[in-house]
């Protein structure tokens, strides 16, 4: 929700931001990505930003407060065909949209309490502990920074394997993270083999002030055998407990069923937040459906 992060992100489009005030006192916001398609304006989610939505500042996290002010925050949208938007966290009170004709489809991430490193190095799978992180590090060198082009090369084999194009551009890629560099919140992350020097996996480390977000990984399909994706995952949960400091590490997702049971390997617990939709335009509800 940064303003330079969303700068770098909302690509094809822009953001704004609905604002409610207690006399000088900001208690409410809520950001959005606007879209163009033809003549219609709509909101969507910008690449590699996994929540938007309303915030409201904790003291006013209550359904005492938060109905009315979700009420006035929904009055002050602007003209719209459709909205879609994943809602950070803090917002588990949709009741208000329900009102107002939106749906809401709960999804769910994986987070990870990394208070206690030891602890949570025993609330990882026997397999994964025993097995496949130490075997892993047999084969492999863990090391930061490198090349984001390499990076990437290797990240879009995983979908190259699978017939599936890119996630992202080199352009979005570089420009997110040019972003995110010169804020000092990221950090770039590969298995190296012991002998060859090549790379195995990937991974792209993001981080604010309360968790650390495994925003993007990936393996070499020649290697996915090695087990050096779920080492990698294990040396960055390591890195922001150590040099970090976070309490959190989120693993930003997924919904996607063999993600997720390795999300669940490693001890995380589902964090469910809400994607709301509506369409106000019948011709786009039409065209979703025939999509």
């Amino acid at each position: 929700m940064q303003p330079w992060y969303l700068d770098a992100t909302c690509a094809g489009g822009t953001w704004d931001v609905l604002v409610l005030q207690k006399g000088e006192a900001i208690v409410a916001v809520w950001p959005y990505f606007l879209k163009k398609k033809g003549p219609w304006q709509h909101v969507a989610m910008p690449q590699l930003t996994r929540q938007m939505g309303p915030y409201l500042l904790p003291a006013y996290r209550s359904v005492r407060h938060e109905t009315g002010l979700l009420e006035k925050l929904i009055s002050q949208l602007p003209p719209l065909a459709a909205l879609e938007q994943d809602f950070n966290y803090t917002v588990t009170n949709w009741l208000p949209f329900y009102w107002q004709g939106f749906r809401q489809t709960t999804r769910y991430s994986y987070v990870l309490k990394i208070n206690d490193l030891k602890e949570a190095w025993k609330n990882i799978a026997a397999d994964y502990r025993n097995q496949k992180i130490p075997k892993a590090a047999e084969k492999v060198e863990v090391q930061t920074g490198g090349s984001l082009l390499e990076f990437q090369q290797v990240h879009d084999r995983s979908y190259a394997r699978q017939g599936l194009p890119a996630p992202v551009s080199t352009a979005f890629l570089q420009r997110l993270d040019e972003a995110l560099a010169n804020h000092g919140q990221r950090e770039l992350f590969f298995a190296r083999d012991r002998e060859t020097g090549e790379v195995h996996s990937v991974a792209y480390l993001v981080w604010d002030a309360q968790s650390a977000y495994y925003l993007l990984a990936g393996d070499d399909p020649k290697y996915r055998a090695s087990g050096a994706g779920i080492l990698l995952a294990w040396e960055t949960i390591r890195y922001a407990h150590e040099v970090l400091k976070v309490p959190t590490f989120d693993f930003a997702g997924s919904m996607v069923r063999p993600i997720e049971r390795v999300r669940r390997q490693f001890g995380a617990v589902q964090q469910p937040y809400f994607r709301i939709q509506r369409e106000w335009s019948s011709l786009w509800k039409w065209g979703k459906m025939l999509r």
